[in-house]
């Protein structure tokens, strides 16, 4: 996983050598399976842990948490480096689970492209479009995985034809597959006719063994392949539409280039491989809270968008994620922190492969370096060398879901407290205090329920400190302030408390509730938040 330095060694000369990107999918779709996948064939790994069927499966290299292994989905986000052909390519796997919207956005903020991961079967489920729409907001160009090709699903044409529509964006399939869903026999390059022959290895522990045939050589197997004429006929019906990849239109978020794959059997992975390295865009210079670009090759810079605790049980610390954003990175160089203004040393620095860490010396715009115990970190905030930058403040999700914390054993209070300051830290839960309740009782604030599973899991198994949830009766959040909360707070079915960062929350019951008080108490102050 050592980065291979280049004769150019500046940071825009290292930088045109990394694609940093992250998987989306609605749960289940296989964004683990494709990330191990992906590291297999990129040979970071020498075999799979997946092993088909989730009741009888080992856990993916990037699902480490417990709660992870237990269900078969990825709740928290994982940061990975591999190389293909001299290039460095940086995988953020995401969360799976739409209650797990916030950790996945603020991933989303640290990437220069995404690769949304589409079910065979099913198409594109909801959790896909919420993530795609986000990656559209932020003008993330998007690479398309029709995945688990292996198994029965729907025709091609019939899912190029559903991206087309519930998306906006003109597929541009690069690779058609020769055979329907279920029985994938290889893959023709769109581009130039060739042809590959792909079968999966016993078990799938191991890559797929590939035939690679040129246009020239696919006539002799045409015979013995019927599914191939039919595969050829599909691919000029596509030529005949203008379904063809262009760079620019990819670049600029109208097209998606698509390929197909079946991950788990590691089918057609090699080819998405040389994909990322070929389509997705290097790092580029990033605005700055103001609009103004942050040159690479300006001095050192980077943000947080991800803190993890708990990652190593021998060691019980804390990782902060910081995507580099100019400049070069030396482990035990000193920075300023934008938001204290104090100087920060990272002395310890780790690339994360899952679990797995390697100490790195130097990194590059678009790698992503994990500190260690950076307990001065919060998520969002800058590093800089020599010259000031502040980049945008990541937003914190509107909270639907409330309750009351307490620890299950009241001589075990020392180490709630210290694992809800913890699991807010890292961006887990929201935590919301009031003078009423009194500090030491936190109201936990989530975008879903899951979460709270999570804080209950954690805390009992991190902190040995079981816990006690009481939900709360409310479903809503609006931000207001000091002048509008005494008032607020003396009304039936509202609470008021302060979040950690300073801003007032107001609780409600519901919608109704809510717009019954805006309509005859237009004075207070009621903004929306975030939605997740």
């Amino acid at each position: 996983m050592s980065v291979t330095d280049r004769p150019d060694d500046s940071p825009g000369g290292q930088a045109a050598r990394r694609r940093t990107f992250a998987i989306i999918s609605h749960p289940d779709a296989g964004k683990s399976t494709l990330t191990e996948s992906l590291a297999l064939n990129a040979q970071a790994i020498d075999e799979a842990g997946h092993i088909h069927g989730k009741a009888g499966r080992s856990a993916t290299v990037s699902d480490w948490m417990g709660m992870e292994k237990e269900r078969g989905i990825s709740i928290s986000s994982a940061s990975m480096q591999l190389q293909h052909r001299d290039v460095v390519l940086n995988l953020l796997d995401t969360p799976g689970h739409a209650d797990f919207s916030e950790d996945t956005y603020r991933v989303l903020a640290a990437v220069d492209a995404a690769v949304m991961l589409i079910d065979a079967a099913k198409g594109l489920e909801p959790q896909t479009m919420k993530l795609f729409r986000v990656c559209r907001h932020r003008n993330i160009p998007i690479i398309t995985v029709i995945n688990k090709w292996d198994r029965p699903g729907k025709e091609a044409l019939e899912l190029i034809d559903e991206i087309r529509e519930e998306t906006g964006l003109t597929p541009t399939p690069v690779t058609w597959p020769v055979g329907i869903a279920g029985d994938f026999r290889g893959y023709v390059e769109r581009g130039t006719g060739d042809l590959t022959l792909i079968r999966a290895t016993p078990g799938g522990r191991q890559a797929a063994e590939e035939e690679h045939l040129d246009a020239d050589q696919v006539d002799r197997v045409a015979q013995e392949l019927p599914e191939l004429a039919e595969a050829l006929e599909e691919s000029e019906l596509l030529e005949a539409s203008g379904a063809d990849h262009d760079q620019d239109t990819f670049l600029a978020g109208i097209s998606t280039p698509v390929f197909f794959a079946a991950a788990v059997r590691h089918l057609g992975v090699p080819r998405l491989l040389d994909a990322l390295t070929e389509l997705a865009p290097p790092p580029e210079p990033r605005p700055d809270v103001d609009g103004a670009p942050r040159q690479l090759d300006a001095p050192f810079s980077a943000f947080t968008f991800k803190i993890q605790s708990g990652m190593d049980a021998a060691h019980r610390d804390r990782l902060a994620f910081v995507r580099v954003c100019s400049g070069v990175f030396h482990r035990g160089m000193t920075v300023t922190s934008a938001r204290t203004g104090r100087p920060f040393s990272m002395k310890y620095a780790h690339l994360a492969f899952g679990r797995t860490r390697d100490v790195v010396d130097v990194a590059y715009p678009g790698d992503v370096v994990g500190i260690v115990n950076a307990s001065a970190l919060r998520i969002g905030d800058t590093l800089f060398e020599a010259e000031p930058v502040v980049y945008p403040p990541l937003p914190r999700f509107a909270p639907e879901h409330f309750a009351v914390a307490r620890p299950a054993d009241m001589g075990r209070m020392k180490q709630f407290r210290r694992g809800v300051d913890q699991l807010e830290a890292e961006g887990v839960i929201q935590v919301l205090r009031s003078e009423r309740r009194g500090t030491h009782v936190p109201v936990l604030a989530a975008v879903g329920p899951m979460q709270f599973e999570v804080v209950e899991h954690r805390l009992r198994e991190e902190f040995r400190s079981p816990s006690k949830l009481e939900p709360l009766g409310h479903s809503l959040a609006r931000a207001t302030d000091t002048d509008s909360a005494e008032e607020l707070a003396a009304m039936a079915g509202v609470e008021v408390l302060e979040r950690s960062d300073g801003q007032l929350l107001a609780l409600f019951r519901d919608r109704w509730h809510l717009l019954g008080i805006e309509r005859t108490r237009k004075h207070l102050t009621l903004e929306a938040l975030v939605a997740a």
